[in-house]
């Protein structure tokens, strides 16, 4: 998932730093306040409401649509798949599903859907809702930002793409209410924790093709009670399946694109846990601050059109960047894209070789970069972003004599732009969507509607379709040699392994805990006992 475009993507020292403390404000700097905030501080007696502040943006709540990190958080709370996340370790356990079996080939899955589990409108949950949602996110005209995903599933691609127009030839059936089956391309281990993922979730057959999804009918946890003016309310849905778990009778989540008010709400007391872009330095209590290591990692990429095509071109321009400078304000510098995990290859970074790009580009008839066209950088206006432009620029105009433009787009146009074809260069920061390299790999697969770079390559498909046949170790050193093809060939630019920045109470708030893919299923959020000094009474 990608994160929304913002100030956090490159700013993981300052993140770092703020985990440690922070410097009293200079003399005569007030902190910031803002009145109207202290007279909402909630009542301590009341253990069932929590607000959250989250950076503000334009809310899908179409899950088919939507690929924001804050919006996967927000899901967790209205959807709910055939499996959910564990809050603690991200392992998939068991959620709309009660059962399941898997064939002697390891391709064919059958699910049993829990006989309990309904929409908040007290709809049964069936079977069908599932296999519409899917092929619905399948449906080439929808052109749904995951729906590639679906390609392990036997006929799922060459549905979306348009090849088969057949529903049925796709490995998604219901049989029955209660009974899914769904048969793979080719035996896939990590297909329950994809199944975590909100865009495998089921839809109610009156919202499959409604246009306002503002206060969806959905099977999760919560449902929507408010939606507008930059505040969703959330209440509990007591026909969940597994409503005796959910603690909170109701959660208010704030949009807000200010830093100071961001940090104002949580100063007050309102706020209990603040998910997006906050003015660190007017904190009043810092206790909360809880920064850790993510599945994640802000990159730039080199776009595969026109002369860019040749990986031989794109391998130039990757080899004349100055990578330390373009890492350094970085506390978490990232030389591949993957982030490093247990049984995963190590692999060899880029390095800098003059030499060897001039040799290229001359070998691809380009020498000394004469017949390149002006390259394109688009970035955010963000300082960090300007400084990294620059020194790419610097250094493709200086040492090839490619000639340069820097396009800043505004943080809310900037992934939209970035689907655009008028660029050369772009850059992302991506959160794994389950703890796997695939989550990472198959966007640049030449049918993803997640590659943006337009990358395609014969060698790097090949790659892909073997790790889809292969398990266990055998499988990760394919996927490596694959980001290995991403790296050499000058396709993806890592710059950082991209921390997450939480302010949150957690001696106050339980179900809370710090992992990979900062994803804090709201199901499991409840208060922790109060208990009050002694000779001391809430009122």
């Amino acid at each position: 998932m990608k994160k929304t475009a913002g100030r956090l993507c490159a700013a993981a020292a300052l993140l770092f730093t703020a985990a440690a403390g922070f410097a009293d404000p200079p003399p005569g700097r007030k902190l910031f306040e803002k009145p109207d905030y202290a007279e909402t501080r909630p009542d301590p007696s009341n253990r069932t409401e929590v607000t959250a502040v989250f950076s503000d943006s334009e809310l899908e709540l179409d899950f088919r649509k939507s690929y924001l990190a804050s919006e996967a958080q927000i899901f967790t709370a209205l959807y709910e798949g055939l499996f959910s996340y564990n809050p603690l370790t991200l392992e998939p356990v068991p959620a709309a599903a009660s059962s399941w079996r898997l064939s002697d080939d390891k391709k064919i899955w059958t699910f049993t859907i829990r006989q309990n589990a309904k929409y908040w409108n007290g709809d049964p949950l069936r079977a069908e809702d599932f296999r519409a949602a899917w092929l619905s996110i399948l449906d080439p005209a929808k052109n749904s930002p995951y729906s590639s995903l679906y390609d392990i599933i036997e006929g799922a691609r060459e549905y979306r793409l348009g090849f088969t127009r057949d529903p049925g030839e796709v490995g998604i059936n219901a049989p029955d209410s209660r009974t899914l089956e769904v048969r793979l391309n080719a035996p896939a281990s990590f297909f329950p924790s994809m199944l975590c993922h909100h865009s495998f979730s089921p839809i109610h057959p009156s919202m499959l093709d409604a246009d306002n999804w503002a206060v969806p009918l959905a099977n999760g946890p919560f449902y929507v009670n408010e939606n507008e003016d930059g505040v969703l309310v959330l209440v509990k849905n007591r026909n969940y399946w597994d409503a005796g778990r959910v603690a909170l009778e109701k959660i208010t989540i704030r949009f807000t694109d200010d830093d100071d008010e961001a940090a104002a709400m949580w100063n007050s007391g309102e706020a209990r846990w603040v998910a997006g872009n906050v003015n660190l330095e007017a904190l009043t209590d810092r206790s909360g601050i809880v920064v850790n290591p993510m599945f994640a990692t802000h990159y730039y990429y080199i776009r595969s059109e026109g002369p860019f095509r040749d990986y031989r071109v794109r391998r130039a321009l990757a080899l004349v960047l100055p990578w330390e400078e373009m890492r350094e304000n970085h506390y978490l510098p990232a030389k591949t894209l993957v982030y490093p995990m247990p049984g995963y290859p190590e692999l060899k970074a880029v390095e800098t070789n003059v030499e060897e790009a001039q040799e290229l580009l001359t070998e691809a008839g380009f020498p000394k970069g004469v017949g390149l066209p002006e390259l394109v950088i688009r970035i955010t206006p963000s300082e960090d972003a300007d400084r990294i432009g620059k020194l790419m620029a610097a250094a493709w105009m200086g040492r090839l004599g490619i000639p340069v433009k820097l396009d800043v787009v505004p943080y809310n146009r900037y992934f939209e732009a970035l689907k655009a074809g008028d660029y050369n260069v772009g850059s992302s920061t991506w959160i794994g969507d389950f703890a796997d390299p695939y989550t990472f790999l198959q966007m640049w697969r030449r049918d993803s509607n997640l590659n943006d770079s337009g990358h395609n390559d014969a060698d790097y498909e090949a790659l892909m379709e073997q790790s889809m046949t292969e398990e266990g170790n055998k499988r990760f050193e394919t996927l490596g040699a694959a980001e290995q093809m991403l790296l050499d060939r000058g396709t993806v630019l890592p710059i950082s392994y991209t921390p997450a920045l939480n302010i949150v109470d957690t001696d106050e708030l339980d179900g809370w805990f710090p992992n990979a893919l900062d994803i804090h299923p709201f199901k499991y959020l409840s208060f922790k006992a109060f208990r009050p000094l002694p000779g001391v009474a809430l009122r």
